[in-house]
């Protein structure tokens, strides 16, 4: 099939191929994007992992993550510059990148835990990755019918508790590190034959030629511009908590007394991260009901109070911490695939798939920022000033998606629902 022939064939029912029914389709999604993304989920597990017997240094643990997010962001913006996402079968480049993934991350066993290596393959599976996740989205929305929020939302509920996993393994795995990159090379190899599984849903676009004026839709179209700058202030503040949660759970549980404080704050850190996918699974459910931009406001101005308040229970009762740290954990996830979902309802439908993919880059992007800012910070700041400085991005995304609300391009949210 040529290239033309590609772009087209989403639009011809027999051609689409995979399962016939949407809830079929959507299960194959849900797990090909889990197992691919278990090679980005490998680099926190490793890092654990080495902790018993070779422990990395905080920057080195820092940098294999960092690797893995400065790729997703070129792959992403590479992808959304060409248009991939609404010019080919997303099954199709679901299923290369997933594979690209995969070997290159076996190919990480085969080397030293550390090193310029390490580093570049860990680049090359992050860039391989903008083909797995922001397509999956694309995929999900064309089986979209008025529950938009909830397909997205399953969507992110399943990669947060991916997410959550390696915390679950520092506290209780004795797995040799070569074991993990293989494993997780594995799953996502698995993913991405799955994916040829899925069916294509009717809202898929029927063709689409490469315009790159279309890019600038996402800030020059003042909806598309104040949906990405509310996802940026949730970003701002999601990644760098996912990060430093258990670093200062551990230093809380310490100071509490704590005999087993590592092991404990990797635990609670789990509950902490999983507990965003009932939040995830909650927030598209209230979004297609009551609105996009009434969940995201309510979402981030919760996980804001949480974020200024954390810092300051440093020592405090464990219990309390936790209780703090979970719902804090729910409410950080509970907005962010009505971003997405936003994105998808504003743009034009032959563009959707490039403004996820476009959106998604940018905020990544802004995550190597407020991750790294952390440390500096807590060092000057304490923890409450560095978890204070991780509020102000909820906050100003609240203050973006107030003024999206008030737009009249607001009523095409959630089918009128804002």
């Amino acid at each position: 099939m040529n290239r033309d022939s590609d772009r087209v064939a989403l639009a011809t029912p027999a051609l689409r191929g995979g399962l016939a029914g949407k809830w079929p389709s959507i299960g194959v999604v849900l797990f090909a994007q889990v197992t691919a993304m278990a090679v980005w989920f490998a680099s926190a597990a490793v890092a654990s992992a080495l902790a018993r017997s070779a422990p990395l240094s905080g920057f080195e643990a820092a940098m294999l993550t960092s690797a893995v997010q400065a790729g997703f962001v070129c792959g992403t913006l590479a992808s959304a510059l060409l248009g991939v996402p609404d010019r080919y079968d997303p099954r199709r480049i679901f299923m290369i990148a997933a594979l690209s993934a995969a070997a290159a991350s076996a190919a990480l066993a085969m080397l030293p835990p550390t090193g310029p290596g390490i580093l570049a393959l860990r680049f090359l599976t992050g860039l391989a990755l903008a083909g797995v996740y922001p397509i999956g989205m694309r995929l999900v929305a064309t089986w979209a019918a008025g529950d938009l929020g909830l397909l997205v939302g399953l969507l992110v509920g399943a990669l947060t508790l991916g997410s959550a996993s390696p915390h679950l393994l520092a506290a209780f795995g004795q797995f040799d590190w070569r074991t993990i990159y293989f494993v997780a090379a594995g799953l996502a190899a698995c993913g991405g034959l799955a994916i040829l599984a899925a069916g294509v849903g009717p809202n898929a676009p029927r063709q689409v030629r490469l315009d790159a004026d279309r890019l600038s839709q996402a800030w020059r179209n003042p909806a598309l511009r104040l949906a990405n700058l509310g996802y940026l202030g949730h970003m701002w503040e999601l990644y760098a908590m996912w990060t430093w949660l258990a670093v200062f759970l551990a230093a809380s549980f310490r100071l509490s007394g704590v005999a087993d404080a590592h092991g404990l704050a990797e635990l609670a850190t789990f509950a902490a991260i999983a507990a965003g996918a009932l939040g995830a699974w909650l927030g598209g459910a209230c979004a297609d009901r009551w609105g996009r931009t009434t969940v995201t406001i309510v979402s981030m101005a919760a996980s804001g109070a949480c974020a200024a308040t954390m810092g300051w229970l440093l020592g405090a009762p464990p219990a309390l911490v936790i209780t703090v740290a979970i719902v804090w954990g729910i409410t950080i996830i509970a907005d962010s695939a009505q971003f997405s979902a936003s994105i998808a309802e504003l743009s034009e439908p032959e563009t959707v798939g490039t403004m996820l993919t476009l959106q998604t880059c940018v905020g990544f992007l802004l995550t190597l920022v407020s991750i790294q800012l952390v440390a500096p910070v807590s060092m000057a700041l304490g923890w409450p000033g560095a978890f204070t400085m991780l509020a102000i991005g909820p906050a100003l995304g609240c203050i973006a998606m107030a003024r999206l609300r008030s737009s009249p391009d607001a009523a095409r949210l959630a089918g009128g629902r804002r």
